[in-house]
């Protein structure tokens, strides 16, 4: 079994108010190849956007790439229909060579049509002509070239549920996109260097669903009645937990709405801490990037609740763990919540 630290993957949890504070954990979890687990929500990778983008990635990489071909030829559609890509198959097969290999091949022609070969040429040709652009470009800049080239943008407007959908799809592709281009800056990684490792990864994520010893990431609600060896809690501060929402901002609230309200805040706080058997790191960030725009963070008032003789800092001198104290603050913690039900 894989082990952190001298635990098991199994034996750790990251647990976190919102579905998003997920994201970076699951970069720096795959980069890192370490196999992981998601419960309350579901994983970046997973959107269909994200494998879109991926795919056209795989394949401009390695034109052999046929799962990677089926997935984009009709995203955004380009009338390739079953059939089509059945005769297309057969034809490739019979030749021995790739589907995007076969789509640039002129005998095509007399298998699907003219009109049909040509849609697929021009397919092929946007597909080697990102590849040309890739051996001169940082991987982030022909991943843009492509997303330019095929409406991307459009595409998801169109396939969005509403304008909101889309533009949180937009932002997802944003995000890998900025997710790439950091590690061609910080590893100096081609395009080719990065599919590979996303490929590796796809394959770590698959044989993650078998197996058991893998990190566990989930929301506070989704850890309700589990325990884990060690936990850690992050994004504990103000806005995250208790959640922004909760804190009286809403002005049309019933009065004591914003009290009950952060009330079950404290009540998820208690989860979180109490998920732990043998040790809890809580974090919490100085700073948060909203909307472009850098804001300092203030730790949640929770914190405060909790007796400073059970809590070690970073800055604090080692000390031995008092076991005492530590169940003096879960009791104290109770004790409020039994008090304010």
């Amino acid at each position: 079994a894989q082990r952190f630290g001298g635990a098991r993957l199994g034996d750790i949890a990251v647990l976190y108010r919102g579905n998003h504070q997920s994201r970076p954990l699951e970069k720096v979890l795959r980069l890192h190849r370490l196999p992981y687990r998601i419960s309350g929500g579901r994983s970046f990778f997973d959107r269909a956007e994200v494998k879109d983008v991926l795919a056209y990635l795989r394949l401009v990489a390695n034109a052999d790439d046929d799962p990677a071909f089926l997935r984009v030829i009709n995203t955004p559609r380009r009338h390739i229909g079953a059939a089509t890509l059945e005769k297309l198959g057969r034809y490739a097969g019979e030749r021995g060579v790739s589907l995007l290999a076969a789509s640039r091949e002129f005998g095509l022609r007399a298998v699907v049509g003219a009109q049909t070969a040509q849609r697929l040429q021009s397919f092929a040709d946007l597909v080697d002509e990102t590849a040309i652009r890739a051996r001169g470009q940082t991987a982030d800049k022909a991943a843009r070239y492509l997303l330019t080239e095929i409406d991307y943008a459009d595409w998801l407007a169109e396939t969005a549920a509403n304008p909101a959908a889309a533009e949180r799809r937009g932002e997802n592709i944003e995000e890998l996109v900025g997710w790439i281009k950091g590690m061609a800056e910080r590893d100096g990684a081609d395009l080719t260097d990065i599919v590979a490792r996303i490929a590796l990864l796809d394959i770590i994520g698959r044989g993650a669903e078998e197996d058991t010893d893998m990190v566990n990431l989930m929301t506070l609600h989704a850890a309700k009645g589990l325990e884990f060896s060690h936990v850690y809690l992050i994004g504990f501060e103000e806005g995250l937990l208790p959640h922004a929402n909760s804190m009286g901002m809403d002005m049309d609230a019933e009065p004591g709405a914003a009290a009950d309200d952060v009330e079950e805040e404290r009540r998820l706080a208690y989860v979180g801490v109490t998920r732990a058997r043998r040790f809890l790191t809580i974090s919490h960030a100085k700073t948060r990037s909203r909307h472009g725009k850098t804001e300092a963070c203030a730790p949640s008032r929770f914190l405060a609740e909790m007796p400073r003789q059970m809590l070690r800092f970073p800055d604090d001198e080692p000390a031995a763990a008092k076991r005492e104290a530590g169940r003096a603050g879960i009791a104290g913690m109770r004790a409020i919540l039994e008090g304010a039900g």
